[in-house]
């Protein structure tokens, strides 16, 4: 039977594969160490779950909520963006709480994206960044860029070559996987370009507060005339180890977010309201959670740094994000992205994310999740330790993965 059009849109979900193969080692016993899906092991902090619990006792609170928020919630976010960022935003018209940034993404492409509408995006990037485009039946035009010089010149052909002229540009810094940081001087030239173009700029900043070198990653809406033409995600799930929580934000221009907000009203009633009581008390918080979760994804950060590069893997240490975009060991790159994960699941009992599953251009690299302790990552250095050695130097001419063999 034929596929439905959407679905037919949409490829094979590479980070399946991995999975399955995880799934298979596991029901034989081997103990996998998943360094693949960003998921936080780290608890939720004990004063919010205990908001949460003092919420859900309230029989008021099991009625159904409201999509864009509850009025205290969107207050805390302002304050937030207020104390962090310096950016003042009206809560009743700039801010609407999502089921974290993933859906806040991709009603926003339901909301604003026309058939055949040309969307500017990062290789490799989040997948829903660009998929949510996609499933809306927008068109993608992917940009391999990083956030320095070479990007406006890049962004300018891009622009100059898309018929019709995009609608939207999207930016994900701190990135998911690159780890790459964004400076404001950035955010001004593009902010600047855009505006001269006529271009959305749809920012995800899920990652704002998980970083470890120098000065703490900015807000595009810092840069003044932003809010004009941007809108900024926003995500609890890691900042505060609440990933299955699913809170997150949309802020900025008051008309893309009136679009998002009218979307949602027919499809949802918002998460519920205990949660949002929770996340509530939360931001409104001294701010301690947020510097303990910072503090463990550093020293993860470190350690594994460090024990990669005694097993034979050098990795580039990520400056922010709770990942690193690690380039495959020379002698395994001709496998690919996909094939060298699978490799590390059979042979190290290690599981990593393939860089293909994030874009084309990520396929010389894997990223890897710091969501095991730092026992759990010095274990897998020695397991890659053994795997290397015991492929001649990392002679890989006779290696196939198992998964591939008749």
């Amino acid at each position: 039977m034929e596929e439905f059009h959407k679905v037919r849109r949409l490829p094979p979900y590479v980070f399946e594969q991995v999975n399955r193969l995880k799934a298979s080692a596991r029901s034989r016993g081997a103990d996998i160490i998943d360094l693949g899906m960003g998921n936080p092991d780290l608890p939720t902090p004990a004063p919010i779950v205990e908001k949460l619990v003092e919420a859900v006792r309230d029989p008021r609170t099991h009625r159904y909520s409201t999509s864009r928020g509850i009025p205290g919630l969107r207050r805390a976010q302002a304050n937030y963006y207020a104390r962090r960022f310096g950016v003042k935003l009206n809560p009743d018209s700039q801010i609407v709480a999502t089921l974290g940034s993933k859906e806040g993404f991709a009603n926003m492409a339901q909301a604003i994206t026309a058939p055949g509408d040309v969307v500017l995006c990062p290789n490799p990037t989040y997948p829903i960044h660009a998929f949510g485009f996609i499933m809306s039946g927008g068109v993608i035009r992917s940009m391999q860029v990083e956030p320095n010089d070479r990007f406006i010149p890049a962004l300018d052909w891009a622009v100059r070559h898309s018929i019709p002229s995009p609608l939207a540009l999207i930016l994900n810094f701190p990135s998911n996987p690159t780890a790459h940081v964004a400076s404001l001087d950035f955010y001004k030239e593009v902010v600047a370009y855009a505006k001269k173009h006529d271009i959305i700029i749809l920012s995800d900043l899920a990652y704002a507060e998980i970083y470890f070198d120098g000065n703490p990653p900015p807000s595009i809406l810092q840069v003044p005339g932003a809010m004009d033409i941007a809108v900024e995600f926003t995500s609890m799930s890691k900042t505060f180890s609440m990933p299955g929580w699913r809170m997150g934000f949309a802020v900025g221009n008051e008309r893309l977010i009136a679009a998002l907000a009218r979307v949602k009203s027919y499809l949802d009633y918002g998460a519920f309201t205990p949660i949002q009581v929770a996340a509530t008390a939360a931001l409104n918080g001294d701010g301690s959670e947020i510097e303990e979760v910072r503090s463990v994804y550093h020293r993860r950060r470190d350690v594994m740094v460090e024990s990669f590069a005694r097993a034979g893997w050098d990795i580039p240490p990520p400056p922010a994000t709770m990942f690193a975009w690690a380039p495959i060991p020379e002698a395994f790159r001709g496998l690919g992205s996909l094939e060298f994960s699978k490799l590390l699941v059979e042979k190290a009992d290690v599981a990593v994310a393939p860089g293909i599953g994030f874009g084309e251009h990520g396929d010389e690299f894997v990223r890897i999740a710091l969501v095991e302790n730092e026992h759990r990552i010095r274990q897998a250095a020695r397991n890659l330790k053994r795997f290397f050695a015991s492929t001649n130097s990392m002679d890989t001419s006779n290696v196939v993965p198992l998964a591939t063999k008749r």
